[in-house]
């Protein structure tokens, strides 16, 4: 029995020698000791929390090289790997996590809408339920600060730049033509349907390297990643009809649309100035097939339509009118990848290709383009800590132009060109704290059209300000090669230039966000010519300049009045160019200085009902009046447009929808068409140009047939 006790004492003797103790005191950067933070060896029970003072103890019986680990939410996690008989007394210092939801947020510039944004400004829901914008992006985002009411032509028209200055991707690829064709004095529409997309990011300035290009904007364009259910949309308009069907297997998903749309039954209804020989008329298709793979998604996207019309226009100077005809059809593929590679790296490549053919009629001229482009694009991230994320990579443009031109006097001439360009982009993000972030960017683009190449650097930073708001700067060079109406001609000029400078105040709590914007761009090698209108024998130069200044204030709130949600939108605008074939520099004719939007949404739970309304108000913009000295030299009456929408919900499945666009009908004036010649007193006559159509009206059923008895139609509008 002695021996027994004896050897009992001499085992726990020699496992109490065993243990070691493992002890310590953790704080944060500001030496303030954390409480409840975790501690732990990596692979076994043996661990312990802080106390009030930081302070932890345990003990353990594992030997030689072991990890420690020590966790708190809000902060990085700590790792030390050594020999346990050394983790005594240890003073460790967690630095905060930047990547928790309230870090800081590189956003001057940029509107973000998606399920992955930390800022949301516009949501993709917004695109269909905002009463102005009838289904249409370029609709929803003219609500937003930044951007100018060019009504009569419904492109981008964004802080002092024009249309061609805005480029659009989709999945991160280039869309060369992304809107449908019209005429003069019709607002446009772009392609492509929201209901395939669920992420917007619209950037007014200051744009990340990874896009070029573009001397004022991008507007960026994510596909659903993944359909929530299996389901068919059915649709039928005042204007037309559309259809879209989506399945699901096992590690893929295909969603469809298609539509088409004829005016004819409206314009008979609702006649305007125009005489319509053939009523607009398109038919569109679009697809995206995604499949998962073991480490990413690849998706294929696919979308055509063809539309035709013919109408004659007055004309001042021709009392038959001015004869138009078009026909175009349009085709755009794009394919990407987005995978893991390994814990660090990812790789993101894509491609797209277009295909465009218009063909004009113009009175007695015929004209014939065919554009076939290409953009290739391979990007890689490396998140090096959670506090540096490198992300570089190189891309292809291949356009390829050609036009032929015939009238009464001449059988047929060729233009055209062939613009390739080929760039790369480094970026680096810095989260140096929760507060302060910064990213620097470089790009270099080489032009094989201009033997030419160009270096634009990119700067950005915020600093979290308070929990709910914070401050940001955003600097940048931007090039974009001349269009195609230039390029056509002359192909011995340079790419254009701007600079921008941003600063940036966001505020963002409770369903609120105030946002307020100042900038200033500085334009250089823009184009100019002597002639007219751009043409074979005009003489070509890059001796044009320029300036943009402004600022721009948003305010969103969803929160102060039940079931409303309303956002207000003021821009203030200077901005003087010299190009073109402009005699001075002036202030652009499709640029206001002032511009204003108020959209409001109110639900009516009784009516089962969504009310909305839009209003748009934008100061005058120049035109040249001839009748007096000058260039641009008279400004047209303010513009002014309230549009209204209402949504019944029948069922969970089915939605009855209408909108009218300017419903009060007032007549806006986007400029004036003078005779060539003056009259007897010599005064040169006017003619007051206005939209095509003053007010539209819209009515539409959509029916939902889904798996899902309890979705709500409401929320696929």
């Amino acid at each position: 029995m002695k021996c027994i006790l004896t050897s009992i004492i001499v085992l726990i003797s020699i496992q109490i020698s065993a243990q070691k103790i493992i002890n310590g005191t953790v704080f944060n950067m500001k030496n303030i000791p954390i409480a409840g933070a975790n501690i732990y060896l990596e692979g076994t029970y043996d661990g312990s929390t802080t106390d009030e003072k930081g302070s932890f103890s345990f003990t353990t019986t594992e030997t030689g090289t072991q990890t420690l680990i020590i966790s708190f939410l809000s902060y990085e996690t700590f790792t030390m790997v050594g020999d346990v008989s050394y983790m005594k007394d240890l003073v460790v210092k967690l630095r905060e996590d930047v990547n928790t939801l309230d870090a800081v947020v590189l956003s001057a510039g940029t509107f973000s809408a998606g399920d992955n944004s930390k800022v949301n400004v516009l949501k993709p829901l917004d695109v269909v339920t905002t009463a102005s914008a009838l289904g249409d992006f370029v609709g929803a985002l003219q609500t937003l600060p930044g951007t100018t009411t060019v009504a009569e032509d419904g492109r981008l028209f964004v802080r002092g730049g024009d249309a061609n200055e805005t480029q659009i991707f989709i999945d991160g690829i280039r869309v060369f033509t992304p809107y449908t064709p019209t005429t003069n004095n019709t607002p446009t529409r772009g392609r492509y349907s929201p209901f395939l997309f669920d992420g917007i990011t619209f950037s007014t300035g200051g744009y990340s390297a990874e896009f070029g290009q573009a001397l004022s904007s991008v507007l960026l364009l994510s596909t659903i990643d993944e359909p929530d259910q299996e389901k068919t949309d059915i649709g039928i308009m005042s204007v037309g009809a559309a259809l879209g069907n989506t399945q699901k297997w096992k590690e893929s998903s295909l969603s469809v649309n298609a539509s088409y749309i004829n005016l004819a039954p409206y314009n008979a209804i609702f006649p305007d100035r125009n005489d319509w020989i053939k009523p607009y008329e398109t038919a569109a298709g679009e697809a995206v097939f995604r499949k998962k793979t073991g480490a990413g998604l690849f998706k294929l996207y696919g979308a055509f339509d063809a539309t035709n019309f013919e109408l004659t226009q007055e004309d001042i100077n021709n009392s038959e009118g001015v004869h138009f005809k078009l026909n175009n059809n349009n085709v755009y593929v794009n394919g990407s990848y987005q995978g893991v590679l390994n814990d660090t790296w990812t790789l993101f490549g894509g491609v797209s290709y277009t295909h465009a053919k218009n063909n004009f009629n113009i009175i007695d001229s015929a004209v014939k383009d065919t554009e076939n482009s290409i953009h290739a694009k391979l990007k890689f991230k490396n998140r090096i800590s959670n506090r540096l994320k490198l992300y570089f990579g190189s891309e292809y443009f291949a356009t390829d132009f050609k036009e032929n031109y015939s009238d009464n006097t001449i059988s047929s001439t060729a233009y055209g060109y062939n613009n390739n360009i080929a760039a790369a982009f480094v970026e680096t993000d810095i989260f140096i704290s929760k507060k302060l972030a910064f990213k620097p960017g470089l790009r270099g683009e080489y032009s094989e059209l201009f033997n030419d190449f160009t270096l634009a650097p990119r700067l950005s930073l915020a600093y979290k300000t308070s929990g709910k708001s914070q401050v940001s700067l955003a600097y940048g060079n931007f090039y974009q090669n001349p269009s195609s109406h230039i390029l056509k001609f002359n192909q011995t000029l340079k790419a254009q230039n701007t600079s921008h400078y941003i600063f940036n105040y966001q505020y963002n709590a409770d369903r609120r966000l105030f946002r307020a914007e100042a900038y200033y761009k500085k334009y250089d090698n823009l184009v100019k010519y002597d002639t007219d209108f751009a043409n074979f024998d005009s003489d070509y130069t890059n001796e044009g300049t320029g300036f943009a200044k402004g600022i721009d204030f948003f305010w969103r709130d969803s929160k102060s009045i039940k079931n409303f949600d309303y956002w207000l939108s003021y821009s203030l605008l200077d901005t003087k160019r010299d190009y073109n074939n402009y005699l001075a520099k002036s202030q652009p004719n499709f640029a206001n200085t002032h511009n204003l939007s108020v959209v409001g949404k109110y639900w009516i739970e009784d009516w089962r009902s969504q009310v909305g309304f839009s209003y748009a108000l934008a100061s005058g913009r120049t035109y040249t009046n001839p009748n007096e000295s000058g260039f641009l030299n008279n400004k047209t009456k303010p513009y002014n447009s309230l549009s209204i929408n209402w949504a019944y919900l029948i069922s969970p499945q089915k939605i009855l929808y209408a909108s009218v666009n300017n419903v009060l009908g007032f007549k806006n004036i986007n400029g004036y068409q003078y005779a060539n010649t003056p009259d007897l007193n010599g005064h040169f006559n006017r003619r007051a140009l206005q939209p095509a159509a003053d007010q539209f009206f819209f009515v539409g059923f959509f029916w939902t047939i889904s798996e899902d008895k309890k979705s709500n139609q409401l929320d696929n509008l």
